[in-house]
């Protein structure tokens, strides 16, 4: 693995989460690190970016010894094109986006603005991992990420495939670091949410005439046969840390093949 890594560090979770700041601490020990993050909370954005001729506003924040630091008012990915065309000028080595509050699995991985970010790196050719952990708690404990994750981190760069569109999903148990079982390499897991939309119960704001207000919450179904211990979802469950391989390239080539009786020519 290449010594002194530019690292570009994002997150989903804005600048001021906990996640984001052990994050920037930890990689520190690998090389440079440039912290471009959402000045507000960005979950649930996957891959958007900030189109449309709006413009996008970006601040620069007072450095932390070599650390660079910027909020853009922006999704994660925007923050990984504005890194890419305005401060490096190029190319970082790899993009790390996380640590995430909450897991990025099964069907959530698709939503997670945290991957989103991870795809935009790997849409650019450069590495991209993103990182979880299964707890909400603005002040949650990273202490097993902490642990396990430089050393995860190593491996995957060392091993990183020359394959194009390839990005990680790392997602930490909510356990304590003694309780974490090891490590499981497994794919994404299936799921989804149902009686998403409730009545918002919080504070009212001024609603025109005809408007009601709904916040989604909802419960998750898994759609993943029991026994299935290798989807990712099932592998926190069981109290190990899940690595999943992502790809841009979401074509299903197995369908591709199945469908091919309707090539015709006119």
């Amino acid at each position: 693995m290449k010594t002194n890594l530019n690292i570009l560090i994002t997150n989903d979770d804005g600048l001021q989460s906990k996640g984001i700041d052990v994050l920037m601490r930890m990689m520190r020990q690998f090389g440079s690190v440039t912290v471009i993050a959402p000045k507000f909370p960005q979950s649930g954005m996957s891959m958007a970016v900030s189109l449309g001729g709006k413009p996008v506003a970006v601040e620069t924040l007072p450095s932390e010894g070599t650390v660079y630091y910027a909020s853009l008012d922006g999704t994660p990915a925007s923050c990984v094109k504005f890194a890419i065309d305005e401060v490096f000028k190029g190319k970082p080595d790899v993009v790390v986006s996380g640590i995430n509050h909450g897991y990025n699995v099964a069907s959530a991985a698709n939503y997670s603005g945290t991957l989103g970010a991870a795809e935009e790196a790997a849409l650019n050719d450069v590495p991209g991992i993103g990182v979880s952990l299964g707890d909400m708690d603005p002040d949650a404990d990273f202490s097993a990420v902490e642990k396990f994750f430089p050393g995860i981190f190593i491996k995957l760069l060392e091993g990183w495939p020359q394959r194009k569109g390839i990005y990680y999903n790392v997602n930490f148990p909510n356990l304590k670091t003694e309780e974490i079982k090891g490590i499981r390499v497994g794919h994404q897991g299936m799921g989804h949410w149902e009686g998403q939309f409730e009545p918002w119960t919080g504070e009212d704001r001024q609603m025109r005439d005809g408007e009601s207000l709904y916040t989604i919450k909802g419960h998750f179904v898994d759609d993943t046969p029991a026994e299935d211990d290798l989807a990712d979802h099932h592998i926190i469950r069981d109290g190990f840390i899940s690595i999943t391989a992502h790809n841009v390239n979401n074509t299903d080539f197995e369908e591709i093949k199945r469908i091919g009786y309707l090539n015709a020519d006119f």
